[in-house]
């Protein structure tokens, strides 16, 4: 007989097979998700979810594609949270201090509590990236920042109201427009994209017919899985 656990979601109770997502037992439930389930894979954020254990005062942070169920979990979702988005232009913006003075003013109001980095679905240290940022050192704070979902659990806790997410995105942008080093190679097949060296390869994979398509693509995850190392490697 399948294991069954006790889950509240939204305040309700519901008994749910024990190996399930989060989101996967919002379905069992007979929850229908139309927003905030996005890409199920970990990568979207859309599905932040916030949830305590029965007897445990310690308030949690997940992705609830990512995250399973345990016993006496209570589940709450934060789909969306607004956070601070200034427009600016890429091409005129520099890699200076003044910048985050100007768009993101209020990252010199952290008060170093932690609580971002404590609420973290993907367990960064988003507190010292914010440091970084407030130092002008973008490319270390485009590093630390690099597996960011932007799901915005870290702006929800956030007792100054750093929007951490977008000066994330401003600090790697930065640092791909003008602290990276140029990958040439990336610069040349642009290059050759723009100048239609590729148009005809793809219109002919366009006109292949579905089953053709479907054929290709199987031999290349037979061929991936007959490279991929093994834990004798």
């Amino acid at each position: 007989m399948e294991k069954m656990v006790n889950v509240f979601l939204f305040g309700k109770k519901y008994s749910v097979p024990a190996g399930l997502t989060i989101m996967g037992a919002m379905e069992y439930a007979g929850y229908k998700l139309v927003r905030g389930c996005g890409c199920r894979n970990g990568f979207c954020g859309a599905c932040t979810t916030i949830y305590r254990i029965a007897g445990d005062n310690t308030l949690k942070f997940c992705l609830a594609c990512q995250t399973t169920v345990e016993d006496n979990m209570y589940v709450a979702t934060l789909p969306y949270f607004p956070i601070v988005k200034p427009l600016y232009d890429i091409e005129e913006v520099r890699p200076d201090e003044q910048i985050m003075m100007q768009l993101y003013p209020e990252i010199y109001k952290c008060i170093g509590c932690n609580a971002c980095t404590k609420a973290c679905t993907q367990d960064l240290k988003v507190m010292q990236y914010i440091a970084h940022a407030q130092r002008g050192e973008y490319d270390k704070c485009a590093e630390l920042s690099f597996d960011c979902v932007m799901c915005g659990a870290c702006s929800a806790r956030c007792p100054a109201e750093i929007s951490h997410p977008q000066v994330a995105v401003l600090a790697r942008r930065l640092t791909g427009k003008y602290i990276a080093p140029e990958a040439k190679h990336l610069t040349q097949r642009v290059k050759d994209i723009e100048h239609g060296d590729f148009t005809q390869l793809l219109e002919d994979v366009a006109a292949k017919p579905i089953e053709e398509l479907k054929e290709l693509y199987n031999h290349r995850e037979i061929e991936s899985d007959q490279t991929a190392p093994t834990d004798e490697d």
